[in-house]
């Protein structure tokens, strides 16, 4: 089956840029759903983790600064952080700095949970790049860098 019949040209630059994009998205799209089932084997979803993580490394925060961090909606870490809550994974915290806003923390449980995770993760990502050498990997990251901050 040819599936290139009805395709618009529009201009190599243009089309260059389309299939990188669907390139980004195929490669992003195969790396997630490998992590999606580590994660899911840990009894966590994929939002649940990474509420976890960034606590873990950025220490107590505020929902808000969750939701910019993790790349999430205000709707949607709401239902997460219930979750979390309800699972006794992460604790609510007054601000000393500023008693109308509440902090996340990590519970012990929260803490045992994402150290015992986060290591395999981390070697999951390490092993996933591995077709690149160590220049192609900076490369990449410097052109991802600089589209991200162009927008």
């Amino acid at each position: 089956m040819n599936m290139k019949t009805n395709v618009t040209d529009y201009g190599a630059r243009t089309n260059k840029s389309m299939q990188t994009w669907l390139e980004i998205l195929k490669a992003y799209t195969k790396i997630s759903a490998k992590e999606s089932v580590y994660i899911q084997e840990n009894s966590l979803t994929m939002n649940q983790f990474k509420v976890l993580e960034v606590l873990y490394h950025r220490g107590s925060l505020s929902v808000g600064a969750i939701t910019k961090l993790t790349l999430s909606t205000p709707g949607n870490i709401t239902v997460v952080v219930k979750n979390l809550k309800r699972d006794k994974l992460v604790s609510a915290l007054k601000d000393p700095n500023d008693k109308r806003t509440k902090l996340l923390a990590l519970t012990e449980k929260g803490r045992s949970a994402v150290s015992s995770i986060f290591p395999r993760h981390a070697q999951n990502l390490k092993s996933y790049f591995e077709v690149l050498n160590d220049a192609e990997l900076d490369t990449m990251f410097s052109l991802l860098r600089k589209l991200q901050k162009a927008q």
